[in-house]
Formats: C-alpha cells, sequence, structure tokens
C-alpha cells in the first residue's frame, strides 16, 4: 500500500500557520495571558487560586451557555442578570419558609424556566425584537425583585445540606461549581453537534426562513431556546446564592454583558448561526482569569469594567474579519 504524502510547499507554510492561529486566537489569548499573570504574580498559580478561579468562573459559565445558544439563533437575552436575581430571591425565600432546599432548587429552575419561555414567547409571537423584549423583562424581573424583597437580602438559609453544598461544597478537592461547569460543557457540546434541536438552532440562527421552509418549527423553538437561558440562569442563582448564603436583591447586574462577552469571545457570532460549547468555555476563562488576575494585582473595579470593554470590542472586531 503507498504511503500518503502531505502535498504542502514551503511557501504554504506561514499561510498555514497563520489561519492555525486565526482560528484558535480565543484559545491562544488564554494562554498569552495565563504566562502573563505567572509573571506578574507569584500567587497566580497556587491551588487556592485556580479553585477560585474556577469557582468564579461558574457563574459567569452557566449564564454564558445559555446566552451562546441564544446567540446561536440569531437573538440575544439581556434578561439573565434580573432572571438570576429573581430566581435566586425565590429559592432563598423559599428555603426561609421551610421548603426543603432541593425542592426550592427546582421551583427556582422552574422560575427561570418560565422566564425565558415569556421572552420566548414576546419575540416568536409577539415579533418583537430580541433586544427589544429581553430588556423589557430585564427591567421588569429586576423591579419584581426588589418588589418582593423589600430591597432587603435574604440571608442565613444553612451551613448543611444541599442549600451549602451547591456553591460551597467539594469533590475530590475540586469546588462543586466547578464540577457543574465541566458537566455543562460536556453536555452542551454533544447537545449542539449531535442532537436534532442543536442542529435546529444553528438553522435558524444561520436562516430562520429557510429553516421554516425546511419543516423547522421555528416559534416553538425559539421558545425552547429562551427557556433554557432561564433555566441556566436560574441554577446560577442557585450556585450564587449558596455560595454568598444570602440572596441579594441588587444581585446579577451586569453580569448578562459578561455572559455575552464570553460567548463572543469564544467565537460565537453575533449574527448568529455560529459558535460552540469549547469556544464558549474559553472565553468563560479568559474572562474569569482576567478578573481574577486584576484583583491579585490591586486594579481598580473601574478599570476591570473598561478592561472587559475592549476585549469585547476587539473580539467583535476579529469576529468580522474572519
Amino acid at each position: 500500500m503507498n504511503k500518503m504524502k502531505l502535498d504542502i510547499k514551503k511557501e504554504d507554510i506561514p499561510s498555514i500557520v497563520l489561519n492555525y492561529f486565526k482560528r484558535n486566537i480565543p484559545l491562544i489569548g488564554l494562554i498569552v495571558i495565563v504566562i502573563m499573570l505567572m509573571i506578574l504574580s507569584p500567587s497566580f498559580l497556587t491551588k487556592y487560586n485556580i479553585i477560585s478561579v474556577l469557582r468564579q468562573g461558574s457563574i459567569n459559565g452557566l449564564l454564558a451557555f445559555g446566552v451562546t445558544i441564544v446567540i446561536i439563533s440569531g437573538g440575544i437575552d439581556l434578561s439573565v442578570g434580573s432572571t438570576l436575581a429573581f430566581t435566586g430571591m425565590i429559592f432563598a425565600k423559599a428555603i426561609v419558609d421551610g421548603i426543603p432546599a432541593p425542592i426550592a432548587f427546582v421551583i427556582a429552575l422552574i422560575a427561570g424556566a418560565i422566564i425565558g419561555a415569556i421572552n420566548g414567547v414576546l419575540i416568536s409571537r409577539g415579533k418583537l425584537q430580541p433586544f427589544i423584549a429581553t430588556l423589557g423583562s430585564m427591567m421588569v424581573f429586576r423591579g419584581l425583585t426588589l418588589y418582593i424583597s423589600n430591597g432587603v437580602p435574604v440571608s442565613r438559609l444553612g451551613d448543611t445540606g444541599f442549600a451549602a453544598w451547591i456553591g460551597r461544597g467539594y469533590f475530590l478537592g475540586i469546588p462543586i461549581p466547578a464540577i457543574m461547569l465541566i458537566i455543562i460543557t460536556i453536555a452542551f457540546a454533544f447537545f449542539l453537534s449531535k442532537t436534532v434541536f442543536g442542529k435546529r438552532i444553528y438553522a435558524i440562527g444561520g436562516n430562520a426562513k429557510g429553516a421554516k421552509l425546511s419543516g423547522i418549527n421555528v416559534k416553538r423553538n425559539i421558545v425552547y431556546i429562551y427557556m433554557i437561558s432561564g433555566l441556566l440562569a436560574a441554577f446560577a442563582a442557585v450556585i450564587l446564592v449558596s455560595r454568598l448564603d444570602s440572596a441579594v436583591p441588587t444581585a446579577g447586574i451586569s453580569y448578562e454583558l459578561n455572559a455575552i462577552a464570553a460567548a463572543v469571545i469564544g467565537g460565537t457570532s453575533l449574527t448568529g448561526g455560529k459558535g460552540k460549547a469549547s469556544g464558549t468555555l474559553i472565553g468563560i476563562l479568559i474572562i474569569a482569569v482576567i478578573i481574577n488576575g486584576l484583583n491579585l494585582l490591586g486594579t481598580s473595579a473601574y478599570l476591570q469594567q473598561i478592561i472587559t470593554g475592549l476585549i469585547i470590542i476587539f473580539a467583535v472586531i476579529a469576529d468580522r474579519k474572519k
């Protein structure tokens, strides 16, 4: 049997290397950032700090995966931060009222799915633009959170049991939230690439009219997509409330921006039809590492927002030039 030979000319090597770098800009960027922080801060690579990065990234990670499928479908979800605050408050109040934490968890997830369904119906049936629909629901559910809590945090949920374990527990030395993020990443990678529903999300985002002509119920699938986003926001809320042992009415402010940033940095196109779970995970890690590194270096929180904004701008520019 003749051995196959790669017909690669010497003059083609630079273009091959350049294309590789273009396809893997987020991953290369993450590696560069990690190396820089290793040099600038000796405490960056300590076990405690790495665990801290994973734990902090888990909240944004859950939100980012929900936002990712929304963006792939050609939409946007600005309500995930308010959904997090509202469902977190429901979870905390249910526990304080004597409802077992696992049941309170399910109630919070259902509430998140309902909020997502409302967004989906407003967009698919009400013909509202995703930006307007989710902006409106962002304001409504932020207001509802403040109303049902009277603007006062709900605290002291318990130091043992499910309410503490899901946000503060460990398994084999790894924080439970980080394990949840790993599981969600694997699940979404399979979901987007191997399932019929995942392929429909890409089809809707690539060409909604074409997807409809091919027999896909676009309106119904849009509702499902936003329900998943709301569900993941509620999951993130429960983890955050467990970590803090408190539900804060102002929780989640600007979280939607970090979630969108993670998706875009990871290669999800704002025009729809393009994105993948592994890319979003890299985007999540980039933001978590940058925020952690800037904290280690004593950088102002205001400057952190400026840097995050610049990262989003550069990520979008890179997406446009592909």
